[in-house]
């Protein structure tokens, strides 16, 4: 992925502003992925404090997303802690592609990270029902991940211009899913919400409340990716349709698509790849500034049953173009691997389903049908 011109332009600003402390964290426990850890420290801590979780972009660092994000800056005023994790691959891309790391528990970069929450909670009694996930780019293919990985964690997510967890899969760690980025991975909402079941078996808690960005004419990560994503935590929290389209929310580019508490979708119109970072919105979404409408424990619970559902019976509509319907249309049979067995990575394997060049000349700036306002999933 390219390097996000935005956030470079703002590299050193933001970073020069902070009163805090910026270190890295060598000690933070298991770490077989060799996933790095950075931490910004505010002077003046709050009791308990949240703790922000801020996931650079591939071919990015820790550096350059403490630097080019706001996050730090806003910790120095309302005492929470940011962790700014980096990842130890060349190109520097988060591995959201392997098994290890698309299961709890089961190793690579998503356990490492969860390790360095795990490693600030118990340091700095920091508030285990507060904690919070971000990220851009690769680091919003991670957010995904790790909100479908470790719900036991955190509490939201916000993921700026990402895919589906598990869209990425290859089987290999640091691995390219092109079907994936084109957005040609297309599945109904409750496989895609069985995807996230089966990252964790058998867990029956409340899920992270999600907020999903996508540009309209991302180039990089296609916007069907959007959709999909969008497709994905509806599936999870049972909404079918979104209750309000706000215009103009939270810039006049954007339109957002709130489905309940659990869930909001926000789409840039003629925005590309870099989508700017809402600082003072993510706070609100977060809870730790006022103006959110939703809870930010860890009590609530989820507005349907966190449990993988049979999909034998419905099919995988593997097309570059289809609306967000729960109607389809393909002769593919749905993946229907057990819970015990590991993710089912719908769509996987789609490339050798429905061609290398299967839709492949789509332009990527095809807007979803979500900005007509008519979603249904």
């Amino acid at each position: 992925m390219v390097l996000l011109s935005l956030f470079i332009a703002l590299a050193g600003l933001l970073g020069s502003a902070v009163a805090g402390t910026y270190s890295q964290v060598t000690n933070f426990g298991e770490n077989s992925s060799g996933a790095r850890m950075y931490m910004y420290m505010p002077t003046t801590l709050a009791p308990n404090p949240p703790i922000i979780v801020a996931i650079h972009w591939c071919s990015g660092t820790a550096q350059a997303y403490y630097t080019s994000t706001p996050y730090a800056q806003y910790a120095d005023t309302y005492g929470f802690i940011v962790i700014y994790p980096e990842s130890p691959y060349s190109g520097t891309c988060w591995d959201v592609s392997s098994r290890a790391t698309l299961t709890h528990d089961g190793g690579a970069n998503s356990n490492s990270i969860a390790n360095m929450v795990r490693y600030v909670l118990r340091t700095y009694s920091a508030d285990a029902s507060r904690v919070f996930v971000t990220g851009t780019s690769s680091g919003a293919m991670m957010t995904n991940v790790l909100a479908a990985t470790y719900p036991d964690i955190f509490a939201a997510g916000i993921a700026y211009s990402g895919v589906p967890a598990g869209c990425f899969y290859t089987g290999t760690v640091n691995g390219w899913n092109s079907t994936c980025s084109q957005g040609n991975v297309v599945n109904t909402a409750q496989q895609w919400a069985n995807v996230v079941f089966d990252m964790y078996p058998g867990y029956t808690g409340p899920r992270p409340r999600m907020q999903i960005y996508h540009g309209s004419v991302d180039n990089v990560l296609y916007p069907n990716n959007f959709n999909e994503t969008v497709k994905q935590w509806s599936g999870v929290f049972g909404y079918s349709a979104p209750q309000q389209v706000l215009n103009g929310v939270p810039g006049a580019q954007y339109v957002k698509y709130i489905y309940g508490p659990q869930l909001e979708a926000i789409y840039g119109v003629g925005v590309g790849h870099s989508v700017n970072v809402m600082g003072a919105e993510d706070l609100r979404w977060f809870g730790i500034v006022g103006g959110s409408t939703t809870s930010t424990t860890r009590s609530a619970t989820p507005t349907v049953s966190s449990s993988r559902v049979s999909t034998s019976t419905t099919s995988a509509a593997l097309t570059t173009s289809r609306p967000m319907t729960t109607t389809t249309t393909s002769s593919r049979p749905a993946t229907t691997t057990s819970a015990s067995s590991g993710p089912a990575f719908v769509g996987a394997n789609v490339a050798a389903i429905i061609g290398p060049d299967r839709g492949l000349a789509r332009a990527p700036g095809l807007a979803p049908s979500l900005v007509i306002g008519t979603l249904n999933v």
